[in-house]
């Protein structure tokens, strides 16, 4: 009796919790209001700075490789060092060149004392002019050979084309090497470049002369000032973006990764800024909450400007419009709201 009582009683109780349950459940109403927070849009002054990556390279640069293939017999590369303009680096085995070179000049000593003999006799009628004119001719191929020899063997030396700074030596000594061969690197290191591109939404911010900001990656972040030289006359249809290029004075090596910075010198724009955390992306449009009539409303938008924080809305917010900030999880189009908080002055410009 007693166990049948307990048993009795835990019914009681869960029957009890059930209906007390069933109590809270039918007390949700689905249309209620919802508490949302929201601020007014105003418009703020806010000078627009892009940032952009951007890569250091130098303004004269190249690999050298032969220009024929051969041994070679002479290597001076002072692997990280300053070399002149015109210093010989390399040389390959030329020895077939140069005998072939002598046997060309001492066949052009006869030609050109056969060429003297007959003149001599062409002036005194002793040959007619077609004898002349074949040791003219001879003469004249001879001195194509050498000419001809002359620029093999020079293309078996390969000279500093600038004054710059040597990489680090590829070959030695002895090696055969070909015309895919790179031998070594060289480059101005004291005359830079960086290469950027701009998203085409702010083309109007680069213009040749202008000056932009450049700011090393590492421990020291050092800043730089550069001046933009040039800017590719089409946009990248792959990307949309706008390749720019500006010279820079620095110590920074060629390769080196950095961010650059567009300022809008001239004005301060006065533009919508809302926070971007509540900017609702579609596969094809961008929305934004905001309150008419006590409800919510879903309304698309455009954007332009970004900062780390907020978003310019270049179309679809007008000054005064009520935007909801908070609570946005539990809105649905044309939901009742009950506004808790009405913010205002926040700081989304950095």
């Amino acid at each position: 009796m007693r166990k049948l009582s307990f048993i009795a009683f835990a019914g009681l109780f869960v029957f009890a919790g059930c209906k007390e349950k069933q109590k809270s459940i039918d007390k949700f109403d689905p249309n209620a209001a919802v508490s949302v927070d929201i601020t007014v849009v105003e418009k703020q002054s806010i000078q627009k700075v892009v940032e952009v990556n951007g890569t250091v390279i130098s303004n004269d640069f190249v690999e050298l490789r032969p220009e024929t293939n051969g041994r070679v017999v002479f290597l001076q590369i002072p692997e990280g060092k300053v070399v002149s303009v015109g210093t010989v680096l390399v040389k390959l085995n030329d020895a077939d060149l140069q005998a072939q070179l002598e046997k060309i000049k001492v066949q052009l000593e006869l030609a050109q004392t056969n060429e003297q003999r007959n003149k001599q006799l062409l002036s005194i009628k002793g040959i007619n002019q077609s004898d002349y004119d074949l040791s003219l001719q001879q003469l004249k191929s001879l001195k194509a050979d050498i000419a001809y020899t002359q620029s093999l063997i020079d293309k078996t030396i390969i000279k500093a084309p600038f004054t710059g700074q040597l990489g680090l030596r590829q070959i030695s000594v002895g090696a055969y090497i070909s015309t895919s061969t790179t031998v070594v690197t060289l480059q101005k290191t004291n005359d830079l470049k960086v290469d950027f591109t701009v998203p085409e939404l702010y083309k109007n911010l680069v213009a040749v002369g202008n000056k932009v900001a450049i700011e090393s990656i590492g421990a020291d972040q050092s800043k730089f000032e550069a001046t933009i030289s040039a800017i590719e006359p089409q946009i990248i249809t792959a990307s949309r973006n706008l390749k720019v290029r500006a010279s820079v004075n620095g110590k920074l090596l060629p390769g080196s990764y950095t961010k650059v910075y567009l300022t809008d010198e001239d004005k301060k724009a006065a533009s919508i800024m809302v926070p971007s955390n509540i900017i609702i992306p579609d596969s094809k449009t961008k929305q934004i909450v905001v309150v008419r009539d006590g409800k919510a409303k879903f309304i698309n938008i455009e954007t332009g400007y970004r900062t780390q924080t907020a978003v310019e809305v270049t179309k679809g917010l007008q000054v005064g419009d009520s935007v909801i900030v908070a609570g946005m999880l539990f809105v649905k189009d044309g939901s009742k709201l009950k506004i808790g908080k009405a913010l205002s002055n926040i700081d989304i410009t950095k």
